[in-house]
C-alpha cells in the first residue's frame, strides 16, 4: 500500500472506532430514561443488558473464523451496521415501550460489537505492524472521543427531556453516514491468508482451526489476556452501569449522572491520546501497571467515599486507568508470536466478552447488594493487573516501545 492508502485507512479506522463510541455512549447516558420508561429494577435491567451479552457472545464466537474466512473488511462492515441498527431498534423500544424490543435491539448492537470490533482491532494491528508505530492506542482513544461527544449529546437530550427514541434515531443516521464514508478506505483480504496455515488454502476447510491450539497453549498471550479481561471489565463496567451508579449510589440527579460519564469518557480519551507518548518514554509494563493502580484507586473511593463529590472526582482516576489496559494488550498480543490475526482475535475476544458480559452479572450483584457493593469485584480484577502488568512487554520489530 502507499503512504496515501495507509494514511486513508488509518483515518477510515478513526472513524469506524469513533461510531461505536458514540452510538454507545448515547445508550448509556439514557439508561436512566430507559428504566424509568420501562418501570424495571436493577436486576431486571440486568435482565434487559444480558440481551448484549447474547449478540456479543454470537458476535465474538463468530468474529475470529469470519475475518480468517473473508478478511476484515465485511465483518467491519455487517458489525457496524448492526450497532446501528441495534441503537435504532432500542430507541423504538422505548418508545413502545418494550422490554424485549429494547433487549432485541442490545442483542444486535452486542453482536455488532463483538464482531465488527474485533476485525477493527485485527485491520488496526495490521496498520501497526506496516508502520512500525503504536496506533491502536489513538484508534481506541478515538472511540474515546465518540463516547465524549455523544455522551455530552446524551447528557443535553436529558436535561432537556428529549424522547430517547428521537435521540437515538438521530444518532442512527449519523452513523451510517459515517459509515458509507468510512468504508471506501478499508481494504480488501486483510486477515485471510495471515491465519490460514502455510500449506492450507484460504478457502479451505477451517482456515483458522491449525493455529489455534498453539494459540491457546502460548501462557504469556493468556496472561496478555487476563490483563485485557480485567482492564475491559473497569471499562464496561463504567459504560454500562456508571450513570445508575452515580444516580443509586451516590444520590445524583440523571443528568448529573450523565456528566459524571462524559468526565469518565474524557479521562479515557486523555489517557489513550497521550498513551503513544508514555509508551515510548516507559514501555507497556510500566504504563498498564500504573494504568491498573490509577483504575484501583478510582474505584476505590467511587465504591467507598460517601461523599458524591469525592466519588465523582474519582472517577477520573478509574477512566484514566481503564484507558490504555485493552489497547496496549492488543498490541501486545500482536508481536508476541506468529499468526497476528489469530493471537490478536483471542486477545480481542477475551477483551469483548468481559466488555459485554461482565456488566451484566454486576446488575445482579446489584439488586442484592448494591451497584457500589458490586463494583467491588471490578475492583479485584484491576487490583490484579498490577502483578501481571509484566506480561505486555513483549519486544518485535513492531513493538511501539
Amino acid at each position: 500500500m502507499t503512504d496515501r492508502a495507509v494514511r486513508r485507512r488509518r483515518q477510515a479506522l478513526f472513524l469506524l472506532f469513533f461510531l461505536p463510541g458514540i452510538a454507545l455512549s448515547s445508550w448509556v447516558t439514557r439508561t436512566p430514561d430507559v428504566r424509568d420508561q420501562l418501570g424495571l429494577s436493577t436486576g431486571q435491567m440486568g435482565l434487559v443488558l444480558f440481551g448484549l451479552s447474547v449478540g456479543s457472545m454470537i458476535g465474538i464466537l463468530c468474529s475470529g473464523r469470519f475475518v480468517s474466512r473473508f478478511g476484515t473488511r465485511p465483518v467491519i462492515a455487517l458489525g457496524t451496521l448492526l450497532i446501528i441498527v441495534g441503537t435504532a431498534v432500542i430507541g423504538a423500544g422505548s418508545a413502545v415501550p418494550s422490554a424485549p424490543l429494547v433487549t432485541a435491539g442490545l442483542c444486535l448492537f452486542g453482536a455488532g460489537m463483538g464482531g465488527g470490533e474485533v476485525a477493527v482491532n485485527v485491520d488496526g494491528a495490521d496498520v501497526e505492524r506496516i508502520t512500525g508505530t503504536a496506533v491502536l492506542p489513538t484508534l481506541h482513544g478515538c472511540f474515546s472521543l465518540g463516547t465524549v461527544i455523544g455522551g455530552s449529546a446524551g447528557m443535553a437530550a436529558t436535561a432537556a427531556a428529549v424522547p430517547v427514541s428521537w435521540h437515538l434515531a438521530v444518532v442512527a443516521l449519523v452513523a451510517t453516514g459515517i459509515l458509507v464514508h468510512a468504508m471506501r478506505a478499508v481494504p480488501v483480504g486483510i486477515g485471510i491468508s495471515i491465519s490460514a496455515a502455510p500449506s492450507t488454502p484460504v478457502n479451505g476447510p477451517g482456515p483458522a482451526q491449525r493455529p489455534g491450539p498453539q494459540v491457546w497453549k502460548d501462557r504469556k498471550l493468556l496472561l496478555i489476556g487476563a490483563i485485557v479481561l480485567a482492564m475491559a471489565l473497569a471499562e464496561g463496567a463504567a459504560n454500562d452501569w456508571l450513570p445508575l451508579l452515580m444516580v443509586d449510589g451516590h444520590g445524583l440527579d440523571a443528568a448529573l449522572g450523565s456528566l459524571v460519564y462524559v468526565g469518565f469518557a474524557a479521562a479515557m480519551t486523555l489517557g489513550r491520546f497521550s498513551g503513544t507518548y508514555f509508551l515510548g518514554r516507559f514501555g507497556r509494563a510500566a504504563v498498564v501497571r500504573a494504568s491498573a493502580v490509577s483504575g484501583a484507586v478510582g474505584l476505590l473511593l467511587v465504591i467507598f467515599s460517601d461523599n458524591a463529590v469525592v466519588a465523582a472526582t474519582a472517577v477520573l482516576f478509574w477512566g484514566l486507568g481503564a484507558s490504555l489496559g485493552f489497547p496496549v494488550a492488543l498490541s501486545a498480543a500482536g508481536d508476541s508470536g506468529p499468526d497476528q490475526t489469530a493471537r490478536v482475535s483471542l486477545v480481542a475476544i477475551i477483551g469483548y466478552v468481559a466488555f459485554l458480559v461482565g456488566p451484566p452479572a454486576l446488575g445482579f450483584l446489584g439488586d442484592h447488594y448494591g451497584l457500589r457493593s458490586a463494583m467491588v469485584v471490578v475492583l479485584i480484577f484491576v487490583t490484579s493487573a498490577v502483578l501481571i502488568a509484566p506480561a505486555a512487554d513483549t519486544r518485535s520489530a513492531c513493538s511501539p516501545t
